[in-house]
């Protein structure tokens, strides 16, 4: 069970590392790839991006390093509610695509959450 959790982390983190580097440095970048950019402040845009790379950091090195593994869960916590209000924001547009994706990470987020609680 470990093993598949620690898997479970490291894509959760993968995929924040990729989402929240684009939306925090290369905001063109990002703003190419989704349309839901354009329709935000370029400051929220970039804050987003870097509470997901904390929260990868989060879901990662508490854990791996022992130092306040308590962190952990909560990072995962805070990345399922980032997931959440995103997937609520993609309904409000009529952007059901994208919601997909959301579904996929609030549930690795929360398996992770309770797992490490």
């Amino acid at each position: 069970m470990n093993i598949a959790l620690w898997i479970v982390q490291g894509l959760v983190a993968l995929g924040f590392i990729y989402s929240g580097w684009l939306k925090a440095f290369q905001y063109e970048k990002a703003k190419a790839s989704w349309g839901w950019v354009k329709d935000v402040s370029k400051e929220f845009v970039v804050f987003i991006g870097l509470v997901e790379l904390l929260g990868a950091l989060g879901i990662i090195l508490p854990q791996a390093t022992n130092v306040l593994p308590v962190l952990t869960p909560i990072a995962a916590v805070g990345l399922a509610a980032v997931v959440l209000f995103g997937a609520l924001f993609h309904v409000k547009r009529k952007e059901y695509r994208e919601i997909s994706v959301n579904f996929v990470f609030f549930a690795f987020a929360v398996f992770v959450a309770i797992s490490r609680f």
